[in-house]
């Protein structure tokens, strides 16, 4: 499933510690990325997290400002504070009275969204989900950081190697209502019944992308199942919480975790033994290769419809597959070997 090293490597990672998420404000003030395009092309794209503040995006929206700023377009970020369903509404709405070229965005909700991103579509803008997908109606194109199965079966081929596949786990997700998170956790349960028939799934908990919550929650599974030996994070401030929980309890070691996580955020935990492996993408290309998406869209390239190409600078050609998605590539596993050779 996964790639050879050296295409890992070139693909799938930059995540710098980075950037700090601003909300810009609704007046649309640019970041200070170029201009708005050349000729009569609207290159003013916004990138619109699930939340503001968050590592994840700010490296992500990092990589999108650097694509943008290459083909002299105007780069903003703004976005909610939390992750509830219809936190995005609101930015969607200004965002299409601005008359941005293009939103790019991480959906909180596959639906809540859905009538403001119609009405941004029918007065031109070009929408481009990216992590987390709305229903397809609503957007031109998804940049998927990876297929959900690859995604899937990573997290549980690990957890099921680190507890010798038998025993009690747990899920720690972010939103409930996070459209790449449960369609994570569907192909989780599946794989789980079909090929790992001594693993039994106990509980799925939520921190809501919130490092507190997370934490807290970590705690609250460890005393509700007392058998517990592995927990699944598929969200890199749900993994960071829990493996800051583990580190100084006495579950430390014997219950396993795994998940999504960043090198930077889990080294310490890596090396001191509390997580042996974890996997994750490149948000900081994820976020570029869906600029040029954007850009593809609004120079007339691309349309989404299956099959059509396009470039994407650095990254080179893309092209889109089933239901307008763009695959950026396969996730990649970090542990102790190979953890150093990445700062991000």
């Amino acid at each position: 499933m996964l790639p050879s090293t050296s295409r890992r490597t070139k693909r799938l990672f930059a995540l710098g510690a980075g950037v700090v998420a601003v909300a810009l404000a609704v007046t649309g003030c640019s970041s200070g990325s170029g201009g708005s395009g050349s000729g009569d092309k609207n290159y003013k794209i916004t990138f619109l997290p699930k939340s503001l503040g968050n590592p994840y995006f700010d490296t992500s929206d990092k990589g999108g400002e650097t694509a943008v700023t290459s083909f002299k377009g105007t780069y903003n970020q703004v976005g909610p504070t939390s992750t509830s369903a219809d936190a995005q509404v609101s930015y969607i709405n200004t965002l299409t009275q601005q008359q941005v070229g293009a939103i790019v965005l991480s959906a909180n909700d596959p639906t809540a969204i859905g009538s403001a991103l119609t009405q941004a579509k029918s007065a031109g803008v070009k929408i481009v989900t990216f992590d987390s997908d709305t229903d397809a109606k609503y957007r031109d194109v998804f940049v998927n950081q990876a297929t959900a199965d690859g995604i899937a079966k990573v997290e549980v081929d690990t957890i099921a190697k680190e507890i010798g596949d038998s025993g009690e786990v747990a899920i720690l997700s972010a939103a409930a209502n996070a459209t790449n998170q449960n369609a994570w956790i569907d192909l989780m349960k599946k794989d789980l019944a079909k090929n790992h028939p001594n693993i039994k799934l106990v509980d799925t908990v939520y921190g809501n992308d919130d490092d507190q919550t997370s934490f807290d929650k970590t705690a609250a599974l460890l005393q509700t199942h007392p058998d517990l030996k592995g927990i699944i994070s598929p969200t890199t401030v749900g993994i960071a919480a829990a493996a800051r929980y583990l580190s100084t309890s006495d579950a430390k070691g014997k219950v396993k975790l795994t998940g999504l996580g960043t090198p930077n955020q889990m080294r310490e935990y890596i090396k001191d033994g509390t997580v042996d492996e974890f996997a994750l993408w490149n948000p900081e290309d994820l976020g570029y290769l869906a600029a040029f998406a954007a850009k593809a869209l609004i120079d007339g390239d691309i349309t989404g419809k299956k099959g059509d190409t396009f470039k994407a600078g650095k990254l080179g050609s893309f092209t889109v597959g089933d239901k307008g998605t763009v695959l950026l590539g396969d996730p990649f596993v970090f542990n102790k070997d190979n953890i150093d050779k990445f700062n991000f």
